[in-house]
């Protein structure tokens, strides 16, 4: 039987990127008959039984028993569920890197609909909802307790129809989005040149990301012959397929391990490496990452960092360590079971289960971040989920801390703040600009560091709460 191994990034269902493992059913005796779970499916089908008879309207049956598979699955961790058989349609047509709607990845965040990462050159980019956004409600109808993939068949729908967003956004009142559906065909990797250095970024892994990477590092090389190195970026990058995680690191190193995956018995482990050949020869590379890079993009930040191939720049990764399993029911005429199946690693060993990669040079984008990094002990990760899986080593994830940069005063970050565009230019970027420094002073031990912001805090005057008055100001 055909097994096609991938990995969904950051969470659950996307108008966006993401995908896992397909694999067939195995059926797996028990040792003995278990007469407590025996007794408790007695118990199921005699509260079905009730809720048929006795249900003030007549219920459907397929619906009740759909959401009670998917109630048990997804009880297990963020990212498992059941997929019913549209949900799954859904899924593979996302993963093949076409499909229609607004261009989101979402999850469920106690019962509310969050944004993870809108997607490149999508409605939902151009309109500019932003990573942490709540979607309240579509069309007018809450989607609050919704399960998310009965929100995901609300926002999709035929090209060229309109429908209206409701978003929750800190700091604002909640404001209606008008966004018209569009056939989605994200091209994952784009790319420029910054002066003598490259520029690729990555907005997802789907089917195409590595030859588009490789198609995008050509064509740079074909520009500039001369070109000295390369920013990568996997910023806001939800994840997406293990094999195309896999297949991008393979364009930078030249041979050895790339990740791990280790399920429940000990010698379940599996390796999967990288081919000899560097594409880019030894040229230098920084990685670019944030809170939003999940998954696929953490295995290839992970795995250049511990092979010493890349220096990585930015904000500490989501940490979206699990790996998940797409288990078809009946070949998927009775949809699929999403079910988490393995951690991975990184070449060193590092399991990033709600850590997160760390960067090299800590970098945030705005002095308004700093701040929330700083004064806020919650940061939207893999660790804020409930009932995120645990760290096999019970290492934390970082708390509250003030970044070890933020853009300076000279930075205009009110100019910068009336751009919508997901790949904004260089002076807008503050990142993306210490990024470049990196490479121009050949590492981060040797890149200049800009004063460490300090960030304006709360303070109690004579039993009062008295609030900041003003952002980050380097000392």
């Amino acid at each position: 039987m055909l097994k096609k191994n991938l990995l969904i990034g950051a969470c659950a269902f996307v108008m966006g990127a993401g995908a896992m493992a397909y694999v067939g059913q195995t059926a797996q005796a028990t040792a003995q008959p278990r007469a407590q779970t025996y007794r408790l499916l007695e118990l199921f089908g005699d509260v079905l039984d009730i809720v048929q008879k006795q249900y003030v309207t007549e219920v459907d049956d397929r619906k009740l028993i759909e959401a009670a598979l998917d109630g048990m699955v997804s009880s297990l961790d963020p990212h498992s569920g059941y997929l019913a058989p549209d949900s799954f349609e859904d899924m593979q047509d996302t993963t093949r890197g076409e499909y229609g709607g607004l261009g989101i990845e979402i999850t469920s965040e106690d019962g509310v609909v969050k944004i993870i990462a809108p997607m490149d050159g999508t409605p939902a980019s151009r309109a500019g909802l932003q990573s942490g956004d709540y979607i309240t409600a579509v069309d007018g109808q809450s989607v609050i307790g919704m399960p998310t993939n009965q929100a995901v068949k609300l926002m999709r729908g035929a090209p060229g129809e309109k429908v209206t967003l409701t978003i929750a956004r800190e700091k604002t009142d909640p404001f209606d989005v008008s966004l018209v559906r569009e056939v989605i065909k994200p091209k994952s990797a784009v790319a420029r040149m910054e002066g003598d250095y490259g520029y690729v970024r990555l907005s997802g892994f789907n089917e195409k990301a590595t030859d588009e990477v490789t198609a995008a590092i050509k064509g740079l090389q074909a520009q500039n012959p001369k070109m000295k190195g390369l920013v990568f970026d996997l910023r806001n990058n939800p994840g997406g397929l293990l094999d195309q995680a896999v297949g991008v690191a393979n364009i930078f190193l030249d041979g050895g391990e790339v990740v791990s995956q280790r399920g429940r018995a000990a010698n379940d482990i599996e390796r999967y490496n990288a081919r000899a050949g560097d594409m880019l020869k030894g040229l230098p590379v920084v990685v670019l990452v944030n809170s939003g890079s999940a998954s696929a993009a953490e295995i290839v930040a992970g795995a250049l960092q511990d092979r010493k191939r890349a220096e990585i720049v930015g904000l500490t990764s989501f940490g979206k360590g699990s790996v998940q399993t797409v288990i078809p029911l009946r070949g998927g005429a009775d949809g699929a079971l999403k079910l988490t199946t393995a951690r991975y690693f990184t070449p060193s060993g590092r399991s990033i289960q709600r850590t997160g990669i760390e960067p090299d040079l800590e970098v945030a984008s705005s002095r308004e971040q700093a701040q929330l990094i700083a004064t806020r002990s919650f940061q939207y990760s893999e660790a804020s989920l409930r009932g995120a899986l645990d760290t096999e080593d019970g290492s934390k994830r970082r708390g509250a801390h003030a970044p070890a940069e933020a853009p300076p005063a000279s930075f205009d970050e009110e100019g910068c703040k009336k751009r919508t565009t997901s790949m904004l230019e260089l002076k807008c970027d503050f990142q993306l600009q210490r990024g470049l420094d990196v490479l121009r002073n050949g590492s981060v031990a040797a890149t200049p560091k800009l004063p460490k912001p300090s960030p304006q805090v709360a303070s109690v005057v004579d039993g009062r709460v008295v609030p900041a008055t003003g952002g980050d100001k380097p000392k």
